[in-house]
């Protein structure tokens, strides 16, 4: 905890994987909710296949899904959604004529069920 996943469409063919993980792990571990950076495991996914609406030429996504174990305040969940908005935003192409929707989810895990280990 947490996880953080990032789908995003494959039109989106300059999408920095790897500079947006870099930089959206360092904004994460800046939260005084992050007690250790190495909790932090982010990855992406890269979704070649994908409908937006009826009528999607010239349309892509990004969304990102932070999971988080339950008890936390929505002040907080606000700031961490804000935290992965902000580089997102400053690193997800948009070509000339595409429309691209970014969102961020904020998702409660369960704490009785959720089981971690470092081996």
């Amino acid at each position: 905890m947490p996880h953080l996943v990032i789908d995003f469409s494959a039109n989106l063919t300059d999408f920095p994987e790897a500079q947006i993980l870099k930089d959206v792990n360092a904004a994460l571990c800046k939260s005084p909710e992050i007690k250790d950076e190495a909790d932090v495991k982010s990855r992406t996914n890269r979704i070649a296949h994908f409908e937006i609406g009826n009528q999607p030429a010239n349309r892509g996504f990004v969304h990102a899904q932070l999971r988080l174990l339950a008890g936390r305040s929505p002040e907080t969940k606000k700031d961490l959604a804000e935290r992965i908005a902000v580089v997102l935003r400053k690193h997800t192409p948009h070509p000339a004529g595409m429309l691209v929707q970014l969102s961020v989810e904020i998702l409660d895990m369960d704490r009785a069920s959720y089981v971690k280990e470092r081996l």
